[in-house]
């Protein structure tokens, strides 16, 4: 099969399309044809890309956990997910991914695809929402009416949380360039803040929760938009608990897990019009190096796609 393999740590140059042996499914697991993955582009300097939980290091691995295609086989033990379905998922990341045409998968991994989106649509989604969703859910108890500040939320993950917290009946604010504030409007926020044209520290206030996608200076700028008990939650970089404790609040950092349960709550909300994936660019899957490069440099409005089958 054609792959996407990491020759080397930490850079898009190490990324070459070639052959690599098609893998097979074991015991318990799934083996999908992908159609679409979208790009991760920080896995490139992520640990667990380059070596498994023991530390070994993972001879020539494939990037990309997000997936979009059709079963192609199952292994023994393998009983509720049948030939021929179509699924997406997020997929664990000590594992070979997706950036090829062949990718295993876990049972608790894969959801039916949503109904409503084609492939590339679907590959789009799971990172990106399952962060937003377990934020908001399982480490901020999000529940109607509070207010919800997204910092960067043109983003890959921002579009998401915008669309689901407003859906949960928050009251959003989001940030972004001049260029992005109509458009996260559209998906759902209450007021959108031009971050090149004002602080947002200086215009908002008692929030519940910030979800912070961007870190550095403006993840230290969010303490004081929070009301006392609030909750920083951070995808960029670990908050410090001292600042947490002097400003009243809670924070949190963790990393987005597979969960094929919350795979199919979003693909409801998806399939009944409450939310839908934003893509940037879609590219073939012989230019991941270009695809990697433009996530790296961020500022991109939504995911980058690497289409695996036409």
């Amino acid at each position: 099969m054609k792959a996407i393999r990491l020759h080397g740590r930490g850079d898009p140059e190490q990324l070459f399309y070639e052959d690599a042996p098609q893998p097979e499914p074991g015991p318990g697991e799934v083996l999908v044809r992908v159609h679409a993955t979208g790009v991760i582009a920080p896995e490139l300097t992520w640990p667990e890309t380059y070596e498994t939980k023991a530390g070994k290091v993972r001879d020539l691995p494939i990037p990309g956990h997000d997936l979009s295609g059709v079963v192609a086989a199952v292994g023994p033990g393998v009983s509720d997910i049948a030939l021929g379905t179509e699924v997406y998922a997020l997929t664990a990341f000590d594992r070979d991914g997706a950036e090829a045409e062949y990718a295993i998968g876990l049972p608790s991994e894969l959801a039916s695809k949503p109904r409503s989106l084609d492939h590339v649509q679907a590959a789009a989604v799971p990172l990106t929402a399952l962060t937003a969703w377990q934020a908001y859910f399982e480490h901020a108890g999000l529940t109607a009416g509070q207010t919800v500040l997204v910092t960067g939320a043109a983003g890959g993950v921002g579009v998401f949380a915008v669309q689901i917290a407003s859906w949960a009946g928050a009251h959003v604010i989001g940030t972004a360039s001049g260029r992005n504030l109509d458009f996260l409007r559209e998906l759902g926020a209450h007021e959108a803040i031009d971050y090149t044209a004002t602080r947002f520290d200086e215009v908002v206030h008692d929030v519940d929760v910030v979800l912070d996608t961007v870190g550095g200076e403006t993840q230290e700028r969010s303490w004081k938009v929070l009301k006392k008990g609030g909750v920083l939650i951070s995808v960029a970089n670990p908050p410090s608990p001292e600042q947490a404790k002097a400003h009243g609040v809670r924070s949190v950092w963790f990393i987005v897990e597979p969960n094929r349960q919350q795979l199919g709550q979003i693909a409801e909300l998806i399939d009944a019009g409450h939310v839908r994936p934003i893509i940037d660019t879609v590219l073939p899957l012989a230019q991941a190096r270009q695809a990697f490069a433009q996530g790296a440099s961020g500022h991109t409005r939504g995911k980058i796609v690497l289409r695996v089958k036409e």
